[in-house]
């Protein structure tokens, strides 16, 4: 599909938007089976099913943030298009891991913040907070910026 210039360079935005939200249709399927007890969902999702739950929802939050800056229809630089992408599902992904590994969770009894897998995923927290933080903040100064102008009407 060739792109569009109605697209003003964002089209990586829709990409983005579209897989986030076909994650957040998977994860809802997963919410049935594990509510329905399928054996096999509780084995690969040993911990809370809220968390699934919670990433199911930052995913369908974050699609519609992102195709709300997408509609606004201002260029946005590659950084900026990108880190929002990206952070829209590593900031998703963090409930995501916390289902599929409970030990990581500080809410779950198994939690276990010593080793270098928490360490790890502490260090992918962080850089997920910061690169969505980029992406959304700096898109929010770009598009309010864009409604000042010269001449106003």
């Amino acid at each position: 599909m060739p792109q569009n210039s109605k697209h003003v360079g964002n089209v990586i935005m829709l990409r983005g938007a579209c897989l986030w939200i076909l994650m957040a249709l998977l994860l809802a399927w997963v919410l049935v089976g594990l509510y329905n007890e399928i054996e096999i969902l509780s084995t690969i999702f040993p911990g809370s099913p809220r968390r699934v739950l919670q990433a199911h929802l930052d995913f369908l939050i974050m699609s519609a943030l992102i195709l709300g800056f997408y509609a606004a229809k201002v260029s946005l630089p590659w950084h900026v298009r990108w880190a929002m992408v990206i952070g829209a599902f590593t900031n998703s992904s963090l409930f995501l891991m916390y289902a599929l590994f409970p030990s990581l969770d500080p809410v779950h009894e198994t939690f276990n913040p010593i080793g270098f897998a928490p360490t790890l995923f502490e260090v992918y927290l962080y850089a997920s907070l910061v690169t969505t933080s980029y992406g959304f903040g700096k898109a929010a100064v770009l598009v309010f910026k864009s409604t000042f102008s010269e001449k106003t009407s």
